[in-house]
Parts: C-alpha cells; structure tokens; sequence
C-alpha cells in the first residue's frame, strides 16, 4: 500500500520562499505521476502542480505559474514543491497525491490520484 507524508510547511511573510516534501513508500515510486493540490480555509480542493514519472513534464496552475516549482528525485523516493514569492492568498493546507494506475493522465484532475498525503499547513501572513 502506497504511503505519502508531506512535511516542510508553516507560517511566512509575503514574499518570503518555502519548500515542501512529499515522502512516498510502499511502492515504485519512479512508476508515479504526481501532483500538489491545496485546499484554503472553506474553501475547496484546488490544484497547483503536477509531474510526470522522471519529471520532464510539469504543470502548474495559473495561480501559481512562475513561482512555484515542483520536482522529484526518484532515487530518495521524493517529491517538493519550491514557493517562491509567496502571497496571503497561497494560505491553504498542502497535499501531495499519486497517481499509481496511468492510463490517460489528467494532470489538474483529483479523481485521477490514487493516494493522498495528510497535508501541511502554509500560512501567508502580509
């Protein structure tokens, strides 16, 4: 059973830069697609970004295109999400999810991950 934990959130100021992990076990990593959604207070799920399994295609969402970079290293079983220049309205708890059964990927698409990490909380404070 595939296992994800994230880690590396809390609390900064606009402008400021975090990163955080994603720890995955229990399966073939190097197998996953992989993405970052992030959900605010009362409000839903949204996504930020996605990588394909050696992590030569990315997607970002609009919101966070130019500031956010996500990567992974197959060979520690990783996956990070760099923020740069953060802003208050980046506060939301941060999820990582893999998607362990590709077919046809759908990046931006939640119904398309199997698993999903406990999340960690970013606060944006201006």
């Amino acid at each position: 059973q595939v296992q994800l934990v994230e880690s590396g959130g809390g609390s900064v100021q606009a402008g400021d830069s975090l990163t955080l992990s994603c720890a995955v076990s229990g399966g073939t990593f190097d197998d996953y697609y992989m993405a970052w959604f992030r959900q605010a207070p009362g409000k839903e799920r949204e996504f930020a970004a996605a990588i394909n399994w050696n992590g030569d295609k990315t997607y970002y969402a609009e919101s966070v295109k130019g500031r956010f970079t996500i990567s992974r290293d197959n060979a520690k079983n990783m996956l990070y999400l760099r923020m740069n220049s953060l802003k208050p309205e980046d506060t939301a708890i941060y999820f990582c999810a893999a998607e362990t059964q590709i077919l046809d990927w759908y990046p931006s698409a939640e119904g398309e991950y199997d698993y999903w990490g406990q999340g960690t909380q970013v606060t944006v404070s201006s």
